[in-house]
């Protein structure tokens, strides 16, 4: 296997090794500067920098020792597995050395001995570092291929994981799935998690050793059979979603969930044949780096993009301190062929360097500041770099700088507002009586006519009297003979009565009425076998 890593990355790297300049320094009319292009590092045989843990705790034969069989030698079951001696050990670490003079090393799994209990043994792959593959996976395993497993894989170092791929020998029985081939795959679905039956099937041969995770095929869908249109490939992971991110991994994990049979069913009188045992796991891939640099090393146990742009983190996944006028944005691969960098820039950068985020194609030095400016800046957006919103809009949050939509109009109310201005969140500043976002609401006391008024009337506090009703908190609909805006006031007609005479006898009632509530105030209590006194 190893004789085949220097020809995959000699095919690989000619049609990958795009984009590997970062800048350039260059003349212009207002002197020298650098420009910048997207980039990437190289190609890397990633097993060389990965860690590697395999569980559950004991599934590594040879505590205690074990004899196990071949398949092409069933009952001759002379083999050994012993941890203490290390001619006899099968180490995960053996997954992953450099095999000298064509002697195979390979890791081994404890026998089936507690069958039915499923053998299970899961191996990850861990970097601690975003990366993306370029090429198949390939994981070479010896005395027969799994057959079932499934592949994962994880974007946030082991946090939290996804499928990958499935492998059966029979997929509908084992996950519920038809079986796929990913060269069946179409431009639309190239990003397919599928189950597939090629890896898995006995067939008898001790070449039948590799699974593979297909990365090429999946390539090849764009860029056609030998990789060689790789500008339509680069367009289609800038432009599908999810594309990208699926070649994107920081760890991946192998779940071995049935050994090979070596036939149809497993024969119970000979479990010592039944066990996992990998020899090589070839990961080819590159360092992620958004695009930001064109190198990655490997320091303090590592992988370290040594990023450009102006940006910095593990993956450039930030701007540096004073170049933060703008949104960190990855760099693109488009336009072809040198895509965009999106550099991270600083305030007031010379040059041309000035940046407005598509909201103006005009700048203006001022010299007695020192800066440039934007000019005329569009799509409600305004200030040196077209960086805030117009006097009557206010920050779509879910909008990036250099988004169109970036500016949302405030929509105050004209009659619920102070003015048509609102704060960064998009509220108003509301009238006495008004609320809510757009102030096109009414506090309870208060009632909605062309603006919010105080209640005339309501059912708590406010309330119409001598049977008056209160109509939508405006005023009171008042019985015959009564009027005033709760009605409190009698209403007289003088060609029936005596108005004069009448308003005394009123005044006289309600001091009557005053007189007898003030009086049951003052009076002790009556005594417990006295009746109370008589109501007035």
């Amino acid at each position: 296997m190893l004789c085949l890593v220097p020809l995959l990355l000699h095919c690989l790297l000619p049609a990958m090794g795009d984009y590997d300049i970062c800048k350039s320094w260059v003349s212009t009319d207002e002197g020298p500067s650098w420009e910048f292009y997207a980039c990437q590092p190289k190609v890397l045989s990633m097993k060389d920098y990965v860690r590697v843990r395999v569980d559950p705790s004991g599934i590594t034969c040879g505590d205690p020792p074990e004899r196990f069989c071949t398949h092409e030698n069933p009952y001759l079951c002379s083999d050994e597995c012993d941890a203490s001696n290390p001619d006899l050990a099968h180490p995960p670490r053996l997954m992953f050395d450099q095999e000298d003079e064509g002697l195979v090393t390979y890791w081994q799994s404890v026998t089936w001995s507690r069958y039915p209990e499923p053998l299970l043994a899961n191996i990850t792959l861990s970097w601690n570092k975003s990366i993306e593959l370029t090429d198949d996976v390939v994981v070479t395993f010896e005395y027969g291929r799994p057959t079932v497993m499934m592949l994962e894989k994880s974007l946030d170092n082991g946090r939290t994981w996804h499928p990958y791929q499935y492998y059966a020998d029979d997929c509908m029985e084992a996950f519920s799935m038809p079986a796929r081939r990913v060269r069946d795959l179409s431009a639309t679905n190239a990003n397919r998690v599928l189950c597939t039956e090629e890896y898995s099937r006995w067939a008898g041969s001790k070449k039948e050793k590799h699974v593979r995770f297909e990365v090429r095929d999946r390539f090849a869908i764009f860029a056609g059979a030998d990789l060689r249109n790789m500008d339509n490939l680069y367009t289609r992971l800038e432009s599908a979603k999810g594309l990208k991110d699926f070649f994107t991994a920081t760890d991946l994990r192998m779940r071995l969930l049935r050994p090979a049979l070596g036939g149809t069913y497993v024969q119970r009188e000979n479990l010592y044949k039944y066990f996992y045992a990998i020899s090589n796991i070839e990961v080819t891939g590159r360092c992620k780096c958004n695009l930001h640099a064109n190198v990655c090393s490997f320091k303090e146990g590592s992988l370290q993009c040594e990023c450009e742009h102006n940006t910095t983190g593990q993956d450039c996944g930030k701007c540096k301190k004073n170049f933060r006028t703008r949104s960190w944005r990855a760099g693109s691969y488009l336009p072809l062929p040198n895509g965009s960098p999106n550099a991270c820039a600083a305030a007031g950068s010379a040059f041309g360097n000035c940046e407005c985020y598509g909201h103006s194609n005009r700048c203006s030095y001022i010299d007695f500041l020192n800066v440039v400016t934007c000019v005329s800046c569009k799509h409600n957006t305004r200030g040196q770099h077209c960086q805030h919103c117009r006097l009557g809009y206010y920050r779509n949050g879910s909008a990036e700088l250099d988004d169109e939509n970036v500016c949302i109009e405030c929509n105050c109310n004209q009659m619920g507002s102070l003015h048509d201005r609102c704060n960064e969140t998009g509220y108003c500043e509301c009238r006495q009586g008004a609320i809510g976002p757009k102030c096109d609401d009414c506090l309870p006391s208060y009632y909605w006519r062309q603006g919010c008024f105080p209640n005339v009337c309501d059912e708590e506090f406010l309330l119409c009297q001598n049977g008056g009703s209160c109509y939508q908190n405006q005023r009171c609909l008042c019985p015959s003979g009564f009027k005033g805006v709760l009605c409190e006031q009698t209403r007289c007609d003088p060609e029936v009565q005596d108005c004069q005479a009448a308003a005394s006898t009123a005044s006289l009632s309600l001091a009557a009425l005053l007189g007898a509530a003030l009086l049951l105030l003052l009076l002790p209590p009556p005594p417990p076998d006295l009746a109370p006194l008589p109501s007035y």
